[in-house]
């Protein structure tokens, strides 16, 4: 990206700068159940196409089902000496990065910004630490600390690039990836940074993690059909398939962009965050927190609920939190028409149903795959819906894509411990 000699010091502020300043995508990378690539990604949703599978390194577990990324070779990102220092979700982390800040088509400029969410960080590492401990002190190699750091994946960015503006890491639940593109949205519009790479990133199949969920009840138990497991709203929903992914933008002030004469795929609009102040797992049952996050990001982008085209829903396939998000929807669109129930919202999505819950990763992907659903005007389909009430309160798009007209689309990230990240993206 242009390098902004102010951006990140005392004159970050330049001419596009302050609470009005537009904030432009120009890059976007991800890794994920769907595809490795952007085009095969939102390829594979728009089909509909469920990806849980039963997941070998889970067998024996209680629930050995999940959404694994698709095939991925490391080794075209990295040295087989930098593998070695990095956890799982630090490689396709900054994968995804690397992807994104390639389709910029520039370097990022020295004070850029990193903006990373992450539900989990190196839990992978830390659970293969425990296991190689009790074999014996020496099994725990010299690289633990740096693959084990949280905050691994923002800084290697950083470093990669020479990026010194703020290097942050977020964790939010599974609200994570959404606050990390948010709060680079704030930064580039208070001159902080002209410019940022923000996403999200977690890598979590197994089997600790996997025991530990099961134990909560959030995981679904439809083990006789995997491919059905993640079924978004469905009447008979039981709960998430965990997947594993990460997703990335490149961010930059619009006047910066434009200078560059860069390739912009849309603005990121507004955003909000709240919380439900309620339970540690359990979402405000009537999901008024929810609502109120929405309303506040579509309220920042500068619009009105009815400026909003289609909504990317939170909707993991778990009973309390679809019902809830689904309540949340019709109160923030209530309002949008008198006619019939489902015209009271804008067409509604779950992509979960295709990708299973990727965590800290779920915010940042489904915020790329909004964006681009916005920008072709096609809503993909919420796999594996059959039934249920959720269609007397939203008009829950299923069975097809949908043609709509291109419009600004809301994207819903709510997480553990109440955390609500909601973004607005506009098409360009």
């Amino acid at each position: 990206m242009t390098r902004d000699p102010g951006a990140g010091g005392p004159g970050a502020g330049g001419p596009g700068a302050g609470a009005t300043a537009r904030v432009v995508v120009t890059g976007l990378g991800v890794k994920s159940p769907a595809g490795n690539t952007v085009a095969e990604a939102f390829t594979t949703v728009l089909a509909g196409k469920p990806l849980a599978t039963v997941v070998p390194a889970l067998a024996g577990g209680p629930v050995p089902i999940g959404c694994p990324l698709a095939p991925f070779e490391p080794l075209d990102y990295f040295t087989g000496r930098e593998l070695r220092t990095l956890d799982r979700t630090a490689q396709i982390g900054l994968a995804a990065a690397i992807d994104a800040v390639a389709d910029a088509g520039e370097p990022p400029a020295e004070g850029c910004g990193v903006y990373v969410g992450t539900g989990g960080g190196g839990f992978a590492t830390l659970e293969s630490l425990i296991v190689g401990h009790t074999l014996g002190r020496e099994k725990v190699p010299v690289h633990a600390v740096p693959a084990l750091m949280s905050s691994s994946t923002a800084a290697r960015i950083a470093i990669r690039y020479g990026c010194r503006g703020p290097c942050l890491t977020f964790n939010t639940a599974c609200a994570s990836g959404a606050t990390a593109i948010g709060e680079a949205l704030r930064a580039i519009r208070s001159g902080t940074v002209g410019s940022a790479v923000a996403g999200g990133l977690d890598a979590l199949l197994s089997p600790l993690v996997m025991e530990a969920f099961a134990k909560v009840g959030a995981l679904s138990e439809r083990l006789d059909a995997p491919a059905e497991a993640s079924r978004p709203f469905d009447g008979e929903r039981d709960g998430f398939v965990m997947g594993e992914g990460a997703a990335f933008l490149v961010l930059e002030r619009a006047d910066l962009a434009e200078a560059r004469g860069a390739r912009v795929y849309g603005e990121v609009s507004g955003y909000a965050a709240n919380c439900d102040a309620h339970h540690i797992v359990a979402p405000l049952r009537d999901g008024s927190a929810a609502a109120d996050c929405m309303r506040a990001a579509v309220a920042d982008a500068g619009l009105a609920p009815s400026d909003i085209g289609h909504v990317n829903a939170h909707g993991t396939s778990t009973p309390h939190n679809d019902d809830a998000e689904a309540l949340a929807l019709r109160a923030c669109f209530g309002g949008r028409s008198p006619g019939r129930l489902r015209d009271r919202t804008p067409p509604v999505t779950s992509t979960k149903g295709v990708t299973g819950h990727l965590v800290g990763g779920a915010g940042a992907f489904e915020a790329v795959m909004a964006l681009l659903s916005a920008r072709e005007g096609l809503v993909p389909p919420t796999a594996n819906f059959t039934s249920g009430p959720a269609t007397d309160l939203i008009d829950l798009v299923h069975g097809a894509p949908r043609r709509i007209p291109a419009a600004p689309a809301l994207s819903n990230s709510f997480g553990f411990g109440g955390s609500n990240a909601c973004l607005v993206l506009t098409p360009s």
